[in-house]
């Protein structure tokens, strides 16, 4: 069963009231700084108030008019960013909320020096104590099993109902502060202090106490610092050139034009683009540790594929029926199908489908009255049924030729060989049939590549991502699957050594590796990779040297990962370039409508014949605000990701994001500006 979003209630109705104090809890000039083009709008309101109370005291009522309005739209510009911040950190505080509900105050059986059990509160608990937890009671904090094994419910941490096995030794051994044993007793040495559980790091990140900037961001954030402080120093200059032309211009308006010039769009969204990646990764059930990580999944050049349970499904399925020189396929069939009825195991059932898929039985164990059946054993090596003095077998390649022989028969040895060679070059598993002293053919095992992943494999490659699969297997098979599969390369014969070698010597020609490990043994490369998801189910060691986690265990989630990183690297590309046309098209809207009486030479430049010069700052501040929460949907779902290369991406921006942001001011404000001039917002000589 699928595992279910952490939350998937909190991750849409999130409380608009809360959204809304929290945008106006962010007007704190101590946490504006930290977003210095809002901070610079915000001030500019500060401003633009006092010069309403200003021309409200001398009585100017037809400025003041103007002035309050101004004054009321930059603080809406404000609010408006802090809300998308607000919106994109409560989706995040209400999937933190659904965890907080599953921790609870556990008791726990504390042992002793001695070996005596004490009863003691789970918060009590400290690294190296260790406590035994028996059927039906809460794992009170992270630990490994140390002895025993047991059945856990870690539905509270992952969403799927379906318990797994935990058993100590081994790369299960693991246990997670707020699950439940559900069978037998284990022993368990407690890894973390209180404060420090995954459970505690997982609210922690989420509800952003330990959210940092990413380089990417830190990056932007200087590059809209910097544009906002060339259109400071343009803007102080207009005063100077006004008064020489016989022309003034007041504080307000040069306000509202310093504001609608810096790129406030991106400055008010960008915030909420890199919370809102992190929710999408939540919703995937994967936690990162660090929005880093994200963003390095979108620039990500190379990723490394475990072949068993990532790019193929992990269990081998029958897919063909070899039968011997002189044995009908059908008969091969039918033999193969008595013999697996009561094999419950994936590749018994995989043999029984194929053979009435492929022939059309009907026959059930219920059907065979009296029959004995075989289970498989690590000993016999075999499976099979007796029944009318019949005796079905099949088996490994040793087992049912030895059966063959014990029975008086003969072995087509050259022939049952070739087959078999043949199947285990090609990475598969044969199993032989034999009825009595007659060899009648082999069942081709295969592990079988997963439904779409080749499809996959594709997109990422036009993205311009090489694909590289991991295996055990020795090269001649390794080849034969990758073929299959559609990877770039292989790494045959992998060892923990060769997988950290491979990434060193990638990240050393300039590259950024992402891959999935869940082992002990992966932890060394884990810790290289630039993109590192271990699984919810591996090993400590492989958690601690990940910066990713994936709750659900599921290795393909690789591919989603890197896609969301694209994604939010793409948005936040796409809201910056709308945001620079936007401040484009606003400059022509502005300074044209500003000065076209003092330089008739600018009417050629006034292409909206806006009503007047305050009609038409008072449309372009308007606009300048409302676009921010029309885009805000955009920001927390990001724009729509498409496996193409870089050079396509840029110039769909550009045609979209680009020529959108400079045509929609125009209409924009020009419409603003209809229903300024009917409402009679402003007059003519505010």
């Amino acid at each position: 069963m699928a595992a279910q979003p952490l939350n998937p209630q909190g991750t849409v109705g999130i409380p608009l009231t809360r959204a809304i104090g929290d945008a106006f809890r962010k007007l704190n000039p101590r946490w504006m700084m930290h977003n210095p083009v809002m901070f610079v709008v915000e001030v500019g309101s500060v401003f633009t108030t006092l010069d309403a109370v200003r021309l409200l005291i001398e009585g100017k009522a037809g400025l003041f008019n103007f002035t309050l309005q101004i004054a009321i739209w930059l603080w809406l510009t404000v609010l408006f960013a802090n809300f998308a911040e607000a919106i994109a950190e409560g989706r995040g505080r209400a999937q933190a909320q659904a965890l907080r509900s599953t921790r609870t105050d556990t008791m726990a059986s504390k042992i002793g020096a001695d070996g005596t059990l004490t009863k003691v509160a789970g918060t009590e608990l400290r690294k190296g104590d260790r406590v035994m937890i028996a059927a039906g009671e809460i794992v009170p904090s992270d630990g490994i099993i140390i002895e025993g094994a047991a059945s856990i419910d870690e539905s509270a941490i992952t969403g799927e109902s379906a318990p797994v096995i935990r058993a100590a030794g081994g790369d299960t051994n693991t246990v997670t502060g707020g699950t439940r044993v559900l069978s037998d007793q284990i022993t368990v040495e407690i890894t973390a202090n209180p404060g420090e559980t995954f459970l505690d790091r997982m609210i922690s990140l989420i509800e952003g106490a330990a959210r940092q900037k990413t380089p990417n961001e830190i990056a932007l954030a200087i590059l809209l610092a910097g544009l906002t402080l060339i259109f400071v120093v343009v803007v102080l200059t207009i005063e100077p050139f006004a008064v020489f032309s016989g022309n003034t211009v007041s504080v307000t308006i040069l306000i509202a034009l310093l504001v609608c010039l810096i790129p406030t769009t991106i400055g008010g969204l960008m915030s909420a683009i890199g919370i809102s990646g992190m929710n999408r990764l939540l919703k995937k059930n994967v936690l990162a540790m660090s929005g880093r990580a994200i963003e390095a999944a979108g620039d990500v050049n190379v990723i490394l594929l475990d072949k068993t349970g990532t790019l193929t499904i992990g269990n081998r399925m029958a897919t063909e029926f070899i039968p011997m020189e002189g044995v009908d396929e059908r008969e091969l069939g039918e033999m193969a199908l008595l013999s697996s009825l009561s094999d419950e195991t994936p590749e018994g059932r995989s043999i029984v489908a194929l053979a009435r898929d492929r022939f059309g039985f009907e026959t059930t164990e219920r059907d065979l009255v009296g029959a004995n059946f075989h289970e498989f054993s690590a000993q016999t090596q075999m499976s099979g049924i007796d029944m009318d003095s019949r005796q079905i077998r099949k088996g490994s390649s040793k087992a049912v030729p030895a059966f063959v022989e014990e029975c008086g028969g003969t072995v087509p040895t050259k022939q049952l060989d070739e087959v078999v060679t043949r199947i285990g070059k090609l990475g598969g598993t044969p199993l032989v049939v034999a009825e009595g002293r007659r060899t009648l053919g082999v069942i081709y095992l295969k592990d079988v590549v997963k439904p779409g992943i080749s499809e996959r494999l594709s997109s990422l490659r036009a993205a311009g991502i090489r694909t590289v699969m991991i295996t055990g297997d020795n090269p001649i098979t390794a080849e034969t699957i990758a073929k299959e599969v559609g990877v770039d390369e292989f790494l045959a014969q992998a060892t923990p050594e060769t997988k950290l070698g491979y990434i060193q010597k990638e990240q050393a020609e300039g590259y950024l590796v992402g891959m999935v490990g869940d082992g002990t043994n992966d932890a060394p490369a884990l810790a290289q990779a630039d993109v590192a998801v271990a699984m919810n189910s591996g090993t400590q060691a492989a958690r601690e040297a990940g910066n990713m986690v994936d709750l659900d265990s599921n290795p393909t989630k690789l591919l989603d990962i890197v896609e969301i990183g694209k994604q939010i690297l793409i948005t936040r590309g796409a809201m910056t370039t709308f945001s620079v046309a936007n401040d484009v098209a606003k400059y022509f809207a502005i300074i044209p409508a500003m000065f076209v009486v003092v330089f008739p030479g600018l009417q050629a430049l006034n292409v909206m014949h806006l009503t007047s010069p305050e009609s038409a700052v008072l449309s372009a501040v308007i606009f300048n605000a409302i676009i921010i929460p029309l885009l805000i949907p955009l920001a927390l779902r990001g724009v729509r990701y498409k496996p193409v290369g870089a050079a396509t991406i840029l110039r769909n921006n550009l045609f979209i994001y680009g020529l959108g942001g400079l045509v929609l001011p125009f209409v924009g404000i020009k419409l603003i500006d209809l229903l300024v001039t009917a409402l009679h917002l402003v007059s003519l000589h505010a």
